[in-house]
């Protein structure tokens, strides 16, 4: 992994008791790196750190939560949601690829980059809000039926052009680095010239896979013709999806470019998304968000 998990004096939010936790989960993170590069037994050294860092994390999450119901934390509902997905929707999302692959070394890295990144942007936009040294990014949570009808028809959408078994890993996707990616941003105009913004972020082996299969051989390297390729899935699943949701008939296209992984991530911190979820596809991580204007 290239991402070092390290302990930074901004990350301290003030709270002795939070900033505690938080120093011992990076070092967790930092030990299980280290195992995963040992070839001889790391792999089942990992498996009982992981087991380890899941039980230390859900604690901390009980303790922290009881922490901001003590001081009245107005932020408190959203937060203790971004802690439920956490908990009941990425780490069991992340166990379940590890167990079905024999704890390999890539589902290692996916998981320890996921809850590395998770954890870097939670402290340092929602933890840091508790104490009033940030605002909060989710002002507001667009959970409810219109939520579970975007999930349900992206994942209609991308097991019919992926063909693969698709699941949530989040519904608050927080930028959290999963592997090498390209990004995709699309710009939508309604006739009311309201702006929509879709990014999409897809692994590279998910890319690879895919458009391996539809041309019956064997790729390796992401190169135009596979990018173009990712490029042009991206603009069906946008495509397919206005179609499920009933808005393809409101909504043009005005733009559609590739994106750097640091371009995305400086604009998903300065900016507000009203959806933002990561999905397995089975052959790769998927993130989709979007931000209405």
């Amino acid at each position: 992994m290239s991402e070092k998990a390290e302990w930074n004096e901004r990350f301290n939010i003030g709270v002795n008791s939070i900033d505690n936790a938080h120093q011992k989960l990076f070092s967790i993170v930092r030990k299980l790196i280290h195992l995963s590069k040992d070839e001889n037994n790391g792999q089942w050294a990992c498996a009982e750190g992981i087991k380890y860092f899941k039980s230390y994390a859900i604690e901390h999450f009980t303790d922290e939560e009881t922490y901001m119901q003590s001081i009245g934390y107005k932020g408190y509902e959203i937060h203790k949601r971004l802690h439920d997905d956490m908990r009941y929707k990425t780490l069991p999302a992340l166990e379940k690829e590890l167990t079905e692959s024999n704890y390999s070394q890539e589902s290692i890295h996916h998981f320890l980059g996921i809850c590395l990144g998770w954890l870097t942007a939670h402290i340092m936009i929602e933890d840091l809000a508790i104490t009033g040294k940030v605002s909060n990014k989710w002002k507001q949570d667009n959970a409810g039926a219109d939520l579970i009808a975007l999930e349900d028809s992206l994942i209609i959408t991308i097991q019919e052009i992926f063909r693969s078994q698709t699941q949530i890993v989040s519904e608050h996707y927080s930028g959290d680095d999963f592997g090498d990616s390209i990004v995709i941003r699309l710009t939508y105009r309604s006739k009311k010239a309201e702006k929509t913004q879709i990014f999409m972020v897809l692994e590279e082996s998910l890319v690879l896979r895919v458009v391996s299969a539809m041309l019956d051989m064997s790729l390796t390297k992401m190169d135009k013709l596979v990018m173009n390729a990712g490029k042009e899935l991206s603009l069906r699943i946008a495509e397919q999806l206005g179609i499920h949701c009933r808005l393809s008939a409101q909504y043009q296209l005005e733009s559609s470019h590739f994106m750097t992984l640091e371009q995305f991530r400086k604009t998903f911190f300065l900016e507000v998304f009203d959806y933002s979820l990561l999905l397995n596809t089975g052959r790769g991580y998927f993130a989709f968000c979007i931000k209405l204007e």
